[in-house]
């Protein structure tokens, strides 16, 4: 079993959390798994009726958040087990912080969440603002090598392009988020535009992030 990393000498806008919460989370990693594990079955549970109407080819596509916490899981066990997978940790760090953000600036700016004090919205905002901040964590025990960024940036930009711009089979892949996101096909609104402004930008942070990270970790070691 690994034991916690030690801290890396990292500015803070690339290792924001306090460090006693990065090694709190990961002296609970099995507590952490469980919890991810079981917001991957609602996700999925969630995502029930747009699965049903999809095409099966691309329902790797469909449930973004389900698969980025069932990624955070493994990624946490690969790593407690001593069998680090690069490629999967690098999944890990751009899917949670992604979706995890994505969804906040969903239910703050589309859904009003602040103004509605609608209970669920605000589940969902809590929730996925944890995924996001866990990401915060990957770095402790990852080694963000360039292949396994190239694998995360082209699964997410691939994401990106069926849900919003060119959807390869049937219609748009994003999720139902809010009345005034309508459908998946509804993509004449203002809050079509934030969703998909926003999940490219997460994208582009997450990737950038994690080069920088690897980066500054290379110029320590000189």
């Amino acid at each position: 079993m690994a034991s916690s990393p030690s801290t890396d000498d990292l500015p803070v806008y690339l290792a924001p959390l306090p460090n006693w919460v990065e090694s709190m989370t990961l002296r609970l990693t099995w507590v952490v798994v469980a919890v991810n594990l079981v917001g991957t079955v609602f996700g999925f549970w969630y995502y029930r009726f747009q699965l049903l109407n999809s095409h099966l080819v691309i329902w790797p596509a469909v449930p973004d958040s389900p698969l980025a916490t069932l990624l955070m899981a493994v990624s946490l066990v690969s790593w407690k087990l001593g069998q680090d997978r690069n490629w999967i940790h690098a999944l890990a760090f751009v899917g949670n912080l992604k979706y995890g953000f994505w969804v906040v600036i969903v239910q703050i700016v589309i859904n009003d969440v602040l103004v509605s004090g609608d209970p669920y919205h605000w589940f969902l905002l809590v929730s996925h603002f944890g995924m996001g901040l866990q990401a915060l964590v990957i770095y402790r025990y990852a080694e963000f090598t360039v292949p396994s960024v190239a694998v995360a940036t082209l699964w997410f930009s691939f994401n990106d392009m069926v849900d919003y711009f060119l959807p390869l089979v049937g219609d748009y892949h994003h999720t139902y988020f809010g009345p005034r996101l309508v459908s998946a096909g509804d993509h004449g609104t203002r809050a079509h535009d934030v969703a998909a402004a926003s999940a490219i930008g997460l994208t582009i942070l997450a990737t950038f992030l994690a080069l920088a990270i690897r980066v500054r970790r290379l110029e320590n070691r000189t």
